[in-house]
């Protein structure tokens, strides 16, 4: 137990955040857990992990759902190990619900120049209906950006998807690729662009768009007999479009081939996603848990073969540098493992001095001077 590597959990806390500032000391090494001298509460080491408050053995659930997230169907997984349905439900929407606190923090809290990024759609069946996920990749890094799920495939969904890639997105040159659908065209035309400042003049203000922004179309067009696809510039110069393919990708022309690639890896390893399965996602809440564990599984612990870099330690030996999505988009510096994953803590927001009117009192202003 080190209190240097913990901080507080509590949401009222001056301290809640913060590492190393020596509020934090060992309550119980027994129980283990921690006391904090700001708020003079203590709390577990597992507080803001899957693991807090869970009765069962840590080893069986991270077993199980490592299973889960690799394609094993939830009634194989009941049948092996006698364990009830709820149960493992209710562990899988845990494990969701923490890899979507983990996403949001870590990736989408960022600010990268994506130079390309690729979106798509998966039809998803359940029981009674359909539903679809909307997701998005950075092609250099193959860095899953995020998705969304709606039971309809209408610009609802994909303005929801391009609002993630744009707070994602640092003012640079941006290639988008997407297939045929005409909402992808307004969701990022729209997303994309500044406001102008009005300097005084009355009105409504005015909007600039995103003079580096391109836009490609991969339209697929199927005939009986037939299966043609169609590449579109829809904005951008030829020029452009060319120079951020060979920056983000190396080689080849106008494709959503990456993007495709992500959604069969998704297909394989979530087993309610495969096209003909008997398994269907009862709930969305189901679904998107499994998206999003799947998508941090993909992002922080596998390595990724197109990724890896070659370096030499003689002239007749080579070695290769393993690398996962988020260890090339700079976002960690090591392959994650499923644990280190599930027990990742994340920080509650800093705390703020609150908003009053008249002079500060005494107690605020030493915060304010001491947290700034």
């Amino acid at each position: 137990m080190n209190p240097e590597e913990i901080f507080c959990p509590n949401i009222e806390c001056v301290a809640k955040g913060r590492q190393g500032y020596g509020n934090i000391s060992i309550h119980s090494r027994e129980e283990k857990r921690y006391w904090c001298e700001e708020c003079k509460k203590s709390f577990v080491a597992t507080k803001g992990t899957i693991f807090y408050r869970l009765k069962s053995d840590p080893v069986r659930v991270m077993l199980i759902i490592t299973l889960l997230a690799h394609g094993c169907p939830m009634q194989a997984i009941v049948a092996a190990f006698g364990i009830d349905e709820r149960t493992v439900k209710r562990w899988w929407q845990r494990a969701g619900h923490h890899c979507q606190q983990v996403h949001e923090h870590l990736v989408e809290g960022r600010q990268l120049d994506l130079k390309q990024v690729q979106a798509d759609e998966i039809k998803v069946k359940i029981q009674g209906g359909s539903m679809w996920m909307a997701m998005a990749m950075m092609v250099s890094t193959r860095l899953w950006l995020g998705g969304v799920i709606s039971p309809h495939r209408d610009k609802a969904l994909i303005q929801a998807l391009v609002d993630k890639v744009r707070a994602m997105a640092l003012c640079r040159p941006l290639l988008v690729a997407v297939d045929g659908l005409p909402s992808y065209v307004k969701a990022f035309q729209r997303a994309f662009r500044s406001k102008l400042p009005r300097h005084g003049q009355p009105g409504r203000c005015r909007w600039r768009a995103w003079s580096e922004l391109a836009i490609v179309q991969v339209v697929k067009i199927r005939t009986p007999g037939k299966f043609n696809i169609s590449r579109r510039i829809v904005q951008g110069c030829t020029h452009q479009i060319a120079d951020l393919i060979q920056a983000s990708q190396g080689h080849g022309g106008i494709n959503t081939a990456f993007i495709e690639r992500l959604n069969a890896t998704f297909r394989q390893r979530l087993n309610i996603l495969a096209r003909r399965t008997r398994t269907l996602a009862q709930t969305p809440q189901t679904l998107q848990a499994g998206m999003f564990v799947v998508g941090c599984l993909y992002n922080f612990c596998t390595y990724h073969h197109s990724l890896r870099v070659s370096f030499a330690l003689s002239e007749r030996s080579q070695r290769w540098l393993q690398r996962t999505p988020a260890i090339a988009a700079g976002l960690t510096d090591h392959r994650w493992t499923i644990d280190e994953l599930f027990a990742f803590k994340v920080p509650p927001p800093p705390w703020s001095p609150p908003k009053r009117r008249g002079r500060p009192s005494k107690h605020t202003l030493r915060l304010i001077e001491l947290w700034s």
